[in-house]
């Protein structure tokens, strides 16, 4: 944790400080959390090396009283050329149930991608569990949150650490949106959720201690991340929304320590 910290501490005045970065530090922290300090019961650090992309969701609130309700902000970041992780896209979760709920429940909410079509499916459109694609629920110190727990065949497993008391939770229903005033705000440019997690189109020193502690737990590479000399020059963004397809990765420099 202390690395972590002293990462933090050192992005301070990287570009994109505000809500977008607040939100990266807080998703490094929730990664730490879920998987430091032996508490990967569930094997989700075996499941990140060989994963597509993850999406970090550090804190989803949900509170009802017979209706339903959450919300939230999450990070989602692809596996690169060089088998690291991208910097992140933004997105926001939010759902409305309808049924016998109650309580209240605070939530950190780890999506592993395990293949392209899972991947496709959350950056060609709003993706909405239980509707696009095949999905594995898993809990993490809490209640299993879906009928079927850490399936193999699973394009998208979902571990859950939940605080707080809740009854009758659901995963199915929860939509996924971009939020492109967040990206705009964080990288300087419009670029979509697909140009900066597969095409690599952006990079922002404010999410490398994320970046390092994703490959620190789920590096494709076994051993530390490595120190960048001279960073390479990125891509450039393109326009326009790729067609559903198979995606690549281009490298981008290792995040600083």
């Amino acid at each position: 944790l202390g690395l972590v910290a002293l990462g933090l501490t050192g992005c301070a005045g990287a570009p994109g400080t505000g809500e977008p970065q607040v939100l990266v530090d807080r998703s490094t922290l929730a990664v730490q959390e879920l998987l430091g300090n032996d508490r990967d019961l569930l094997g989700v650090t075996n499941m990140l090396r060989n994963a597509r992309a993850v999406m970090v969701c550090p804190r989803v609130f949900r509170a009802a009283f017979f209706g339903g309700g959450e919300g939230g902000d999450c990070v989602l970041l692809g596996r690169d050329g060089n088998g690291g992780w991208s910097s992140p896209a933004f997105f926001s979760t939010g759902t409305a149930n309808i049924g016998f709920q109650f309580g209240i429940q605070d939530s950190q909410t780890l999506l592993v991608i395990r293949s392209d079509r899972g991947l496709n499916a959350i950056l060609d459109s709003q993706f909405k569990f239980g509707a696009d694609a095949s999905v594995a629920v898993a809990a993490y110190g809490g209640t299993v949150q879906g009928a079927t727990t850490a399936n193999l065949g699973a394009d998208i497993v979902a571990v859950s650490r939940s605080r707080g008391l809740f009854a009758g939770v659901a995963l199915d229903g929860t939509i996924l949106s971009s939020r492109s005033e967040w990206n705009m705000a964080y990288y300087g440019q419009e670029l979509s959720a697909r140009q900066i997690v597969v095409q690599v189109a952006a990079h922002n020193p404010g999410a490398d201690p994320l970046r390092a502690v994703l490959a620190r737990y789920g590096s494709a590479a076994s051993g530390p991340a490595p120190v960048a000399e001279s960073p390479a020059p990125l891509p450039a963004a393109t326009s326009g929304r790729s067609s559903r397809r198979a995606v690549t990765s281009a490298p981008l420099p290792p995040p600083a320590r």
